[in-house]
């Protein structure tokens, strides 16, 4: 068995709440670290459609004043476009945990979560940050 515990670091972006509005979590800050997971927990809401719904956009930047939409090949298994990672639109996409990986190269995230519409659903984001420089980092 390999140790995982002393080579990652977990971060709480947004800690379990109820949702009801666009936000943005920004200065995501990866430092020392060369990859990493968001992990966006999305709670049950039946209203989830076309026109309620959660659309996911990342961005990354050096100084984390400046940011740009990622694209498709800063990411692992997702294509991407305008910077969307992830939209909620449907009610069979509620109570889910979406795993987004970042490849990109740039120290600082930022993450909006842009509503449309109506929806009051639990929603949590966790960092996980990966391949650290210097390990161990617990």
């Amino acid at each position: 068995m390999k140790d995982l515990y002393n080579n990652i670091e977990v971060v709480s972006v947004l800690d379990p709440i109820s949702v009801t509005d666009t936000a943005t979590y920004s200065n995501i800050d990866l430092a020392g670290f060369n990859s990493a997971c968001l992990l966006i927990s999305v709670g049950l809401d039946a209203n989830f459609d076309d026109s309620n719904k959660w659309v996911f956009t990342l961005k990354h930047g050096d100084d984390g004043t400046t940011y740009a939409n990622v694209e498709t090949d800063d990411m692992l298994d997702l294509t991407v476009a305008s910077g969307v990672v992830l939209t909620i639109d449907a009610a069979t996409k509620d109570n889910t945990l979406y795993k987004i990986g970042y490849v990109g190269g740039k120290r600082y995230l930022e993450l909006t979560c842009t509503e449309t519409g109506t929806i009051v659903a639990p929603l949590s984001i966790v960092l996980i940050k990966g391949h650290p420089e210097n390990a161990p980092v617990a």
